[in-house]
């Protein structure tokens, strides 16, 4: 039977994918902002006593989603959020700022440049999350980012980072799979471990999606980096 020759074509449905937010999928995988602040605010009387952190730089920031639940959390809190990424920092303005009232968009403050540069004022708590400090593959260079981070600190300051270890993390081809919401809206996180040179510790790892209806975000995040090792880290740290 032939078709109509005036006959629309059907639309192509969308999977879900396709239609997916891959910095909404990626702020529910990975972040928990205000668990982070919490931990901020342990480390920093830890050091300091009773007296409470007021202001927050967080570099590596991307979307930035730490410095709005910081400046949420307590009144007069100011955030500062460094960044490289535009397209990241802007799809934070889009979807994290807009939520806050406009007396806590004025305590954030954006900078789109290398974290490697020195701002004022300085800072109470300073976080590099997510092991973003590894993209400084050299020593050198990582040795040159602690130091410029200590002088964004305000006396008896405190920086926060996180790092992996283990044996597994050094095996490539590896998968790690978690649901993190389950039914027809869910989606799984995928972290895959792709490569890793044991002589120069240069890895590669990324992170993908994948829906309810089968579709996938493949690798929709990269990450070259050096695997830095504890050791390696406080060594540089205390020099």
């Amino acid at each position: 039977r032939r078709k109509h020759p005036m006959a629309k074509p059907k639309k192509k449905k969308l999977t879900l994918a396709e239609k997916a937010d891959k910095f909404q999928c990626y702020q529910k995988s990975v972040q928990t902002p205000e668990h982070e602040v919490e931990f901020f605010e342990q480390a920093y009387r830890e050091a300091n006593g009773q007296k409470s952190p007021m202001s927050l730089r967080e570099d590596f920031c991307g979307t930035f989603a730490v410095c709005c639940e910081w400046v949420q959390s307590k009144l007069a809190r100011t955030a500062l959020g460094v960044d490289l990424c535009d397209e990241t920092l802007q799809w934070g303005r889009d979807h994290n700022l807009v939520k806050l009232s406009e007396e806590e968009q004025a305590r954030v403050r954006l900078l789109e440049q290398d974290v490697r540069k020195r701002n004022r004022p300085a800072v109470d708590v300073l976080a590099a999350q997510n092991f973003s400090f590894w993209l400084f593959k050299t020593r050198s260079e990582l040795l040159d980012y602690f130091k410029i981070a200590k002088s964004n600190l305000r006396p008896g300051g405190v920086m926060v980072m996180d790092m992996m270890g283990g044996g597994d993390c050094y095996q490539e081809a590896s998968v790690d799979k978690r649901t993190i919401k389950k039914g027809k809206k869910g989606f799984q996180y995928w972290w895959e471990q792709a490569s890793f040179n044991p002589v120069s510790a240069d890895a590669s790892f990324y992170i993908s999606f994948k829906f309810a209806d089968g579709s996938k975000l493949k690798r929709a995040f990269g990450y070259h980096w050096r695997f830095w090792t504890i050791p390696e880290v406080r060594e540089l740290l205390e020099e």
